[in-house]
């Protein structure tokens, strides 16, 4: 089984440098594959088959600490040893001198982020102070009349207090053959200036440069905790009862099969099942519902639900690092290292981008003053102009923070969706492929009606099915256990051997009879004759011994959003809706005219059902995406083959998170189309930030080699197209 690490890079900022990074350490022998999160300053590894790592993994963090020091010397490397942690807990993370330090986490969230990018106070006033000193010293400068003497030394004082931290950074990385990243661009344009004789300049452009960085991470730090804000589902403690008395403790530490008491008000700690006490709760923030649901005696509750009205004794079923919620955070943190081709495309243009725009200055340097059109100072001072507009900052960070927002605001509606390339996969439907039971239908089965053979008492027609049906989970033979217990008022009778057969029905030995009980297909199978039956909903035949003894009906009923919600993605341009199910034919037809599907395939085994995907991937290929939608148990094998794997009602399964790629915490396929309006406006919001950064870059170049733009108006156009590209991204939680 593939293992995945996940290292901290603090005071990763360059988009460059974290491309090389990430080719570098995916040519490592251990490593399948490699991904860096710019906004979370993390490196997620993913090894290969069988891999196995000497001393915890030290091996394999040293190789990747040299690849960093050599291509961004002032990165420091840490690796994370426990994920998923919540409240007191607490995480081992190996430093970059090797030693082991203890860090506390809150809340499941790694605190440790980049020094850059999360200032403590102390180093946070020291910055302030560091950049009202330099303002101070140049406006006395500028504005006393000191001799030429006094004034350089002044300007080269304030120099390098504002730009000693770039200058180094530049010089170390230069030394590490890294030319190409903000610091040396800065360093460069500042130098330039200092040198022709614009010092007032040249320590202008340090200082907003300065004050851009740190307006710029505020906006970063402030839309990731708006995000965690819109996730805040974690819970704080659990009330476990011992005994006559109710201790508050954290959630991790409650065990399975432990009694928890959650008082009204209080949000859920863990999963359970109620077992006294009966209450309405919000799903709300697992689910994106508004409206409560009551859950009885026997019910289950699940984490990150908030209890509303009355006391609840709760059984916990799960430990906190297995429960719903911990396995939705996880899978929101986690979902920024499923790149989008945007993001892909971005890292990949920084890298010619910028080294381009380099080339372009020299070539405005010496081109123009050669050709007699003007003096070299001249010329040098609008090539200073092309070095400060080409850092591409905006883009770098802006889209992947409008992917990490549009997976943040799906969450908030109850859709998560585990990676932004699958966020951009989903504006682009061609053919959506569903299953019938859970997905369309609401998966609750009621037998309406018995239709036992001439001379067969229709009793004895279900006490047969019902032995045979008693330890099936299948929801058709819940609904017969179900209705054997209303008609007989007690327990059916246990069979001696039973064997399921899969798509077909089981066969039972009780009392040295052979029961069957299915469909058509094993009546065949085992030479029994029985009518055509034309009936809508889902026919259960019953032989014994050989002797046909009738069938029984069991219908499943359409949910309500069911017909809206095709007709939605029909207006949203999905050109083809399918259905794939095991039913029969007539079931399946009577689902398919009330949902107006363009088509259906009935009585499928699994295998079926994957032959069939796949037929509709190649004619689809080329148009769009192939979307199934299924429970994410059953469908497990055509999940994995879809473009896109959307699991129903996954707000309590392992296996719907596992396989599905998309996952609608609750059973309403309406929630489909809201996905596909977030993926689209969440491509908007990309789209918008890549044309106007690029565009205002573009203009500013251009008014540059004009003359028109200042140095001074480079810097500002700057800092003003990263903060309003951060700011339009942040648009992006906050899709209705």
């Amino acid at each position: 089984m593939n293992e995945r690490r996940v290292y901290i890079l603090e005071g990763l900022c360059c988009a460059n440098c974290a491309a090389k990074i990430e080719k570098e350490v995916v040519g490592l022998n251990e490593v399948l594959e490699a991904s860096i999160n710019l906004l979370e300053q993390k490196l997620t590894v993913l090894l290969r088959e069988g891999v196995t790592l000497i001393d915890g993994g030290l091996a394999l963090l040293n190789k990747i600490k040299k690849i960093v020091k050599r291509i961004e010397s002032s990165v420091k490397v840490f690796e994370v040893r426990a994920e998923g942690l919540s409240a007191g807990a607490e995480a081992y993370i190996a430093a970059d001198d090797g030693h082991e330090h203890l860090h506390s986490h809150t809340h499941g969230k790694l605190e440790l982020t980049g020094a850059k990018a999360k200032l403590p106070f102390d180093d946070a006033a020291k910055e302030l102070a560091r950049i009202g000193f330099t303002i101070a010293m140049s406006a006395v400068l500028f504005l006393v009349d000191v001799s030429e003497e006094v004034e350089l030394i002044g300007f080269i004082l304030a120099y390098v207090i504002a730009g000693y931290d770039i200058c180094l950074k530049a010089l170390k990385n230069l030394v590490h053959g890294q030319i190409f990243d903000e610091n040396f661009l800065m360093a460069i344009a500042s130098l330039g200036a200092f040198l022709i004789g614009d010092r007032l300049e040249a320590v202008s452009v340090l200082v907003f440069y300065d004050i851009g960085e740190m307006l710029q991470d505020l906006a970063v730090n402030r839309s990731k905790r708006n995000i965690e804000e819109l996730m805040d589902i974690r819970p704080d403690y659990a009330n476990k009862i011992i005994g006559d008395k109710v201790s508050v403790l954290s959630a991790e530490s409650i065990m399975t099969g432990d009694l928890i008491l959650v008082k009204p008000g209080e949000r859920v700690p863990l999963d359970g099942v109620v077992v006294k006490g009966s209450s309405f709760v919000d799903a709300r923030a697992l689910t994106g519902e508004s409206v409560p649901v009551q859950v009885l005696e026997g019910d289950e509750v699940l984490a990150g639900t908030v209890n509303q009205n009355a006391m609840l004794h709760v059984r916990v079923t799960r430990p906190y690092t297995e429960s719903t919620v911990s396995k939705i955070l996880e899978l929101v943190r986690n979902a920024g290292n499923k790149k989008a081709q945007s993001e892909k495309f971005i890292t990949k243009f920084a890298r010619v981008y910028t080294p381009a725009v380099v080339m372009a200055a020299v070539a405005v340097a010496v081109i123009p003053p050669l050709l007699q059109f003007g003096s070299f100072q001249l010329w040098l001072y609008r090539a200073l102009s092309f070095l400060i507009i080409s850092c591409p900052c905006a883009l770098v960070i802006s889209i992947p923070l409008s992917y990490f927002g549009g997976i943040g605001g799906g969450a908030r509606h109850g859709v998560l969706v585990k990676g932004s390339n699958y966020l951009d996969a989903l504006q682009n439907i061609d053919t959506i492929v569903f299953d019938k039971t859970g997905t369309l239908t609401k998966g609750v089965f009621e037998v309406t009606r018995l239709s036992p053979v001439s001379g067969v008492n229709p009793k004895k027609l279900m006490q047969y099915a019902a032995v045979a049906e008693k330890n099936s989970n299948h929801p058709i033979a819940k609904s017969i256990i179900n209705y054997y217990k209303t008609l007989f008022n007690s327990e059916s009778e246990q069979a001696d051997k039973v064997m399921e057969q899969a798509g077909q029905g089981v066969a039972a030995e009780y009392a040295g009879l052979t029961i069957l009980a299915g469909n058509e297909k094993l009546m065949k199978e085992n030479r029994i004759n029985v009518p055509s039956v034309k009936e809508a909903g889902s026919i259960v035949h019953v032989a014994v011994d050989g002797s046909y003894l009738g069938y029984i009906v069991i219908s499943d009923l359409l949910k309500p959003d069911a017909a809206a919600a095709i007709k939605r993605l029909k207006e949203l341009g999905v050109r083809r809706a399918v259905m794939l199910t095991g039913d029969r034919k007539e079931s399946a037809g009577v689902v398919a005219r009330q949902c107006s599907l363009d088509e259906y395939r009935a009585q499928l085994l699994p295998q079926d059902k994957v032959t069939c995907f796949e037929e509709y991937k190649k004619e689809a290929a080329g148009k769009g995406k192939v979307v199934f939608v299924g429970d994410g148990i059953n469908d497990a094998p055509v999940l994995a083959s879809a473009d896109i794997g959307i699991a129903m009602g996954g707000i309590g399964s392992d296996a719907a998170i596992e396989a599905a790629d998309v996952v609608i915490m609750n059973d309403n396929p309406a929630k489909i189309a809201t996905a596909i309006s977030i993926a689209r406006k969440t491509r908007q919001i990309v789209i918008q930030n890549i044309v106007f950064a690029l565009g205002v870059k573009l203009l500013i170049m251009v008014l540059a080699f004009f003359g028109i733009s200042s140095i001074w108006f480079a810097i500002f156009a700057d800092v003003g197209v990263a903060l309003l590209a951060l700011l339009n991204a942040m648009r992006a939680m906050y899709i209705k």
